[in-house]
């Protein structure tokens, strides 16, 4: 294969990447806590088959946008919002895990769990029990929790040291590689969760443009393949 194909190549297969990422956005755009992924493209020059370099395009890697989601009214008692900084700390199989999605629920042994049945953990790290009868449970902006003028327990809402370093997993939780911090003064809203940050017309104008810049690199690589083999032939004969 001569140079343009590589290079050709790889630009493809970075389009390829990127249109899966584009439609995973669409497909959470109406996940509670979802944070819309972008692919970051760049270029390097290596050898190949004894050419002296080749400029190669790489998509490895995912930009994730942490701008705040629209606040969405449930009206429910353990749904939980934040507004500004921070992550809800989560208990999940791999450890603490920082999440954005609010929907929680008390578990049948009283803790409060989110969606997945993972706990909700206090600002100490610890899980947070809901007492069965409570029924006027009230969250403060600094999510304390309260039932019968009585406080229970405070929702941990952390900040992480290198939010660019964190790593996704399970779709809404991510994984603070570099450790996380409290958030001095959070603001925590009660009977709302927040709405995935994901742009449905911008993902779907972005698909048809990375759709076009496909079709139009499969294009030029049937032309270099057409032209490849007409100087075969021709030097065959």
């Amino acid at each position: 294969m001569e140079s343009a194909g590589y290079a050709a190549l790889s630009r493809q297969t970075g389009l390829m990447r990127e249109m899966q990422v584009i439609a995973n956005n669409i497909a959470n755009a109406n996940t509670t806590g979802f944070r819309q992924e972008g692919v970051i493209f760049s270029e390097y020059v290596t050898e190949a088959d004894g050419l002296s370099g080749v400029a190669m395009a790489s998509a490895r890697v995912r930009n994730t946008s942490y701008m705040q989601g629209t606040l969405e009214q449930t009206g429910g008692m353990f749904d939980m919002a934040i507004e500004g900084d921070g992550f809800f700390l989560i208990d999940a199989p791999g450890g603490q895990r920082l999440t954005r999605a609010g929907s929680f629920s008390p578990s049948a042994e009283g803790t409060l769990v989110t969606s997945d049945g993972y706990r909700v953990l206090d600002t100490g790290g610890a899980p947070i029990f809901v007492p069965p009868q409570a029924s006027d449970l009230a969250v403060g902006s600094d999510g304390t929790i309260s039932t019968d003028g009585r406080a229970i327990g405070q929702i941990g809402v952390v900040r992480p040291l290198e939010q660019g370093l964190m790593t996704r997993e399970g779709g809404v939780m991510f994984n603070a590689d570099e450790g996380f911090e409290p958030v001095d003064n959070p603001s925590v809203v009660q009977g709302y969760v927040e709405a995935s940050n994901v742009d449905p017309i911008l993902q779907v104008a972005r698909m048809v443009e990375v759709q076009r810049a496909y079709e139009l690199g499969q294009s030029f690589m049937e032309r270099e393949d057409e032209r490849v083999r007409t100087a075969i032939k021709a030097f065959i004969k």
